[in-house]
């Protein structure tokens, strides 16, 4: 809008809106300004939900700020209606979105979009027709601390939060501490001192436990739950509720690191290595990165809770940014179970119950530990038998007619293709092992659902029960008559609660999870066995657990040991001399060959491409028959370069259109390197 020139019909103060634009287009990555007509003038604040035209149609963006005039010297559109006052969009959630946009290479419209659920106007004209916030409870410390004086700096910890301080802390949790009521203190604290708290968990099964916990120990309406699952109005509802100062607690799961929390004072992650972190849309930001952002951007203390450490949270710790809070090594000898390493013990391996899954002295353990209580069989697949291969030579066992995954759905099924279901034997053919011609298929990885089957045959006076996949038991009842005989076979993360403890688990296959390709495989499989490992009775009451894998692992020593601190220390030390994630950043582009080329080319002739940097790749991605073949390439720079090279890898799509936009889809620190 030029100054030259009224415009009639538009709002005499500020006229012009500055508007974020729902069109994730890189190269459109600005906000576009709009003349605010008078009908909308009171209406049209900041961060408020509008419709404006835009590139032949009507779509939504927020309002990021008015101006009394434009820089554009051509003609405004104005805005066709305000879709709603409220600014959800406020200066908290923006900056944070910003931050994340530059973090990861994205657009900012992408990251709001993550960040602001969609709205649901009967949500909303509820939560407004309710009676308005009042002023923020300051409740006192709790009477129970669940735990958190078995940890070292763990009480300084809290009461430095209910002071109004800022401290970062990374907590591995003693065995048999229960986290939700550890997140849900420490909200108590940030409530005493007249903050919020946003508690960041991984499912709703982990939220279900935090809502109880928090609704045992907080005043009652002090917290909202959010998270995506929950449907569009009850996550509008949720998230309406903490902008608007109703809630200062929010609990949630991935969906929540976004949410609006006024006076934020702590932001707490439990177990940030779980996979169900990872953002699958663009730009892909990190749970956990996020709020380690955001803990910058508000002066906010941080939390990071869980069984182990990342890599990730190792770095931050060897950086000075958070401080770490363990239980001492008494605590950990009174409250931990024994643990065991099958076939290490005198007179070794069974061979013969080594060939059944069930090492001999895993089968004693079990035995003996049903008469006191229930026991615990963690797998690492669920189905019956997931993976086959050929008996004789054992190459992976694949479909003649797509080339996918064989498997076996249920005792006495023909083996089918886990991608396109067609059956490996029909039709006057049978599958034939194009290496070595055999027909005959072994197991390579067996399923909760056969492990139970051949348990139940092991111990034919046990109950036998799983959880895992679409059916998961959040708990157990273990009381007399009730729990004892039972075993309980789980796939990681399924694992029930039981009242008192399991009295023993076995940690089976082992090699299945510590062979992964992965770069995270032992981290995560230390977290899953030590996870399990904590819902295990003390040594002192009987508690045993029976880990077999490789004796000689380093994930097996820390287990063995209860020291996840130092296998994080030589976790990260192992990846900074293969400069790998954390020690450096990444930048992952995914698409088809010429277009990938074209784009690391394009980012080697930039002025800020470092001497240092790394181009690795590109290699062939594996997909399915009959997809666009792509490839993928990887630009290492050291730590301290992390942000240019995301502002070099950003500058690729700046400016271009979309006609010659590569298709190369960007990932910053991908979570799979192969």
């Amino acid at each position: 809008m030029s100054r030259r020139a009224p415009v009639e019909g538009v709002a005499e103060e500020r006229p012009v809106a500055a508007v974020l634009v729902s069109a994730p287009v890189p190269h459109l990555d600005r906000p576009f300004d709009y003349l605010v007509p008078a009908s909308m003038g009171a209406t049209a604040e900041p961060g408020c939900l509008v419709r404006v035209p835009f590139a032949g149609k009507d779509l939504e963006g927020y309002v990021l700020d008015r101006l009394a005039a434009s820089e554009h010297e051509g003609r405004l559109a104005r805005l066709r209606r305000v879709v709603s006052p409220v600014p959800v969009l406020g200066p908290q959630v923006l900056g944070l979105a910003r931050a994340v946009a530059d973090r990861y290479a994205g657009t900012l419209a992408d990251v709001v979009r993550l960040a602001v659920p969609s709205r649901h106007a009967g949500a909303e004209k509820a939560v407004l027709a309710g009676p308005p916030p009042g002023d923020p409870v300051r409740p006192g410390p709790p009477a129970d601390v669940a735990g958190w004086e078995l940890h070292q700096a763990g009480p300084a910890f809290l009461a430095h939060v209910a002071q109004g301080g800022s401290p970062r802390a990374v907590l591995a949790t003693a065995p048999g501490c229960d986290a939700a009521a550890l997140l849900a203190v420490a909200a108590r604290a940030a409530l005493t001192s007249g903050r919020g708290a946003l508690l960041v968990v991984p499912d709703h099964r982990d939220l279900d436990r935090l809502d109880a916990a928090l609704t045992a120990t907080l005043p009652p309406g002090s917290h909202v739950r959010l998270e995506a699952d929950t449907g569009p109005e009850a996550r509008w509802r949720a998230f309406l509720t903490a902008a608007t100062g109703r809630a200062r607690v929010v609990a949630g799961t991935r969906a929540a690191a976004f949410a609006p929390v006024a006076d934020l004072g702590l932001v707490a992650i439990l177990d940030d290595g779980d996979d169900s972190y990872d953002e699958q849309r663009a730009p892909y930001p990190h749970t956990r990165e996020v709020l380690r952002l955001r803990a910058e951007q508000d002066g906010a203390a941080a939390l990071l809770l869980g069984v182990t450490r990342t890599g990730e949270s190792q770095l931050l710790l060897e950086q000075g940014w958070a401080r770490p809070v363990q239980a001492t090594r008494e605590v950990l000898r009174a409250r931990a179970p024994r643990i065991l390493v099958a076939g290490s013990g005198p007179g070794g391996q069974d061979p013969v119950a080594a060939a059944a899954r069930l090492p001999t002295d895993a089968w004693r353990v079990a035995r003996e530990a049903l008469a006191h209580g229930p026991v615990l069989v963690q797998v690492p697949r669920t189905g019956y038998v997931p993976t086959l291969a050929c008996r004789t030579c054992r190459a992976p066992a694949r479909c003649a007619h797509c080339a996918g995954p064989l498997h076996l759905a249920g005792a006495g099924e023909t083996a089918a293709c886990r991608w396109c279901g067609r059956p490996a034997v029909g039709g006057g053919a049978s599958w034939r092992c194009p290496e070595c011609s055999d027909t005959t298929f072994r197991a390579v990885v067996t399923g909760a659902a056969r492990t139970a089957e051949e348990l139940g045959r092991a111990f034919p006076g046990a109950t036998v029960r799983t959880s895992g996949g679409p059916r998961v038991l959040d708990s157990l009842v273990a009381g007399p008559g009730q729990g004892r005989s039972t075993l309980v076979v789980a796939t990681p993360g399924a694992e029930p609660v039981v009242e008192g403890g399991y009295a023993a688990a076995l940690l089976l296959d082992g090699w299945a999870m510590l062979g992964r390709p992965d770069l995270r495989a032992q981290e995560q499989t230390l977290h899953r066995w030590l996870a399990a490992a904590a819902r295990v009775r003390p040594a002192a009451a009987g508690g045993r657990v029976v880990v077999v894998a490789d004796p000689q692992a380093p994930a097996v020593q820390a287990l063995v040991r209860w020291d996840p601190a130092t296998f994080a220390e030589r976790e990260l030390r192992a990846r900074a001399e293969l400069g790998l994630p954390p020690a450096e950043r990444l930048a992952g582009l995914l698409g088809a060959e010429p277009d990938v080329a074209e784009a690391v080319e394009a980012l080697r002739r930039s002025p800020g491409f470092g001497p240092t940097w790394r181009v690795l790749g590109p290699v062939p991605v594996p997909g399915r028959p009959g997809a666009p073949e792509l490839v993928r390439t990887l630009v290492a720079a050291p730590l301290a370069e992390g942000a240019r090279l995301g502002e070099e890898v950003k500058a690729l799509t700046a400016g271009r259109s979309a006609r010659k936009l590569p298709t190369v889809r960007v990932r910053i620190d991908p979570t799979q390197i192969g």
